[in-house]
């Protein structure tokens, strides 16, 4: 009894430390209730972009036996990655650098990370809002892979490879682009909210993903239309609005910044929407729904590592290549054979790579002078720059998701057996069902 009392006297007591030393801990700088009001309703508009926004997007886009697989693999991310987060995920991405490769555990539990601000990050805020508002950022990345794999996918085999692609790829990418010492951070390449460590990180992983996962029973002879496209269209107006705390949000604070990241990010979101949607009336007789929403999806997504260091008329600009690249990118997955259920690889990997470039051709100084100026404002260099760290973005991602596909296939089994794919996975592996009509009695 009195060692049992002993052991849970140590336990209580180590949890009472971390919390008091995350309090107590803290860098300079002073709190400006404005700028921290921001970030917070930032970092709860980016979980919007999560759940809902990305789970009705993707819910609407499966056959319908597969809705609600669909709406708890977005959902139950941001419970796991929350958790994986808090105990050791932001201490590896943003904690002390170890050769500009990774952070250290000296933040696990978010022991240090309290109240006070982290000028390496973020001078005006108290850490503990720049950990959170990371936080929705790691919740939906993983999110985004899940459209490449819909519809076939074993529950355990999706939650290992989910927690360990956020330790072994997503925390080391976002250490290299953001933390206080990455080595991507230190060459210059610019990327103001995510081009590289979200959309291309995810969009080359889902390739990867969809290639050793193999094909659905069917594709691509066999037709397999969205199932609702009344929740995917309002899951990408959730996302277009979320977006403005992901963008805008990301100069973590309440200004000017802030102002040009949200028109830049709006300006490339309809231009997108636009060019898609007349790209597609043109190859194919008739303007979609499913398109209008996919090229909003895709203008955001290229404008994200740009938004804050462009002008409005250059958004426009790399919001109308996105939508007509992306556009024609989704239509290889039939010519080369792959199975992207969800067009994650032509709207995230290639949009991400293609805004991630053209940054290095808009960017300027007389947007951001914390930034760089780009191709078209006398600077080529900054054109190469963003090169290498999209090829190293595309490198990691994929040589680190075929390791982990591998190992997690081995260990648990990445597919479910072709009987309960056929049933769906709201049956077979929920025992629901999304739409229950019952007779009246």
């Amino acid at each position: 009894m009195g060692r049992k009392g002993s052991t849970m006297g140590v336990a209580v007591g180590l949890l009472m430390g971390l919390g008091g030393t995350a309090w107590a801990q803290g860098g300079g700088g002073k709190i400006d209730s404005g700028d921290t009001a921001w970030v917070l309703i930032s970092a709860a508009l980016v979980l919007l972009m999560t759940t809902p926004g990305l789970a009705l997007f993707y819910g609407g886009m499966v056959r319908r036996k597969n809705v609600l697989s669909m709406l708890m693999q977005s959902f139950i991310l941001a419970a796991l990655v929350s958790v994986q987060w808090v105990l050791f995920g932001y201490s590896l991405a943003f904690g002390p650098d170890h050769w500009g490769l990774i952070g250290d555990f000296s933040w696990a539990g978010l022991n240090g990370v309290g109240a006070l601000p982290n000028p390496a990050y973020a001078p005006t805020i108290p850490h503990l809002a720049f950990a959170i508002y990371q936080c929705m950022f790691a919740v939906i990345t993983p999110a985004l892979i899940t459209g490449a794999f819909a519809e076939r996918i074993s529950f355990g085999g999706f939650i290992a490879f989910s927690l360990l692609w956020m330790t072994c790829i997503y925390d080391p990418l976002a250490h290299w682009v953001w933390g206080n010492g990455g080595w991507i951070h230190q060459l210059g390449a610019l990327d103001f909210a995510g081009g590289t460590v979200v959309h291309i990180s995810s969009g080359v992983s889902a390739l990867i993903a969809a290639l050793v996962i193999g094909r659905r029973i069917g594709f691509p002879q066999r037709p397999m239309p969205p199932h609702n496209l009344t929740m995917t269209l309002t899951g990408a107006g959730l996302l277009w609005v979320g977006w403005f705390g992901f963008n805008a949000g990301s100069a973590l604070a309440a200004n000017g910044l802030a102002a040009s990241a949200m028109m830049a990010t709006h300006a490339a979101t309809a231009a997108a929407a636009l060019a898609w949607v007349l790209s597609e009336w043109a190859a194919r007789g008739k303007p979609t729904v499913l398109g209008v929403a996919s090229g909003a999806v895709a203008g955001l997504v290229a404008i994200t590592p740009a938004a804050g260091y462009v002008t409005p008329v250059a958004a426009l600009m790399i919001g109308l290549i996105a939508g007509v690249v992306c556009f024609y990118a989704v239509g290889i997955k039939f010519r080369a054979g792959y199975d992207d259920a969800l067009d994650v690889v032509g709207v995230h990997g290639v949009g991400g790579s293609i805004g991630a470039l053209l940054t290095g051709i808009f960017a300027s100084k007389l947007v951001n002078a914390a930034g760089a100026d780009g191709l078209l404002a006398g600077n080529p260099r900054q054109l190469l720059l963003q090169a290498i760290a999209v090829l190293a973005s595309i490198g990691f991602a994929a040589i680190g998701s075929l390791i982990l596909l591998k190992l997690v296939d081995a260990a648990v089994g990445l597919r479910v057996k072709s009987e309960m794919e056929r049933e769906g996975l709201d049956l077979a592996v929920h025992s629901e069902v999304g739409y229950a009509l019952l007779e009246e009695e």
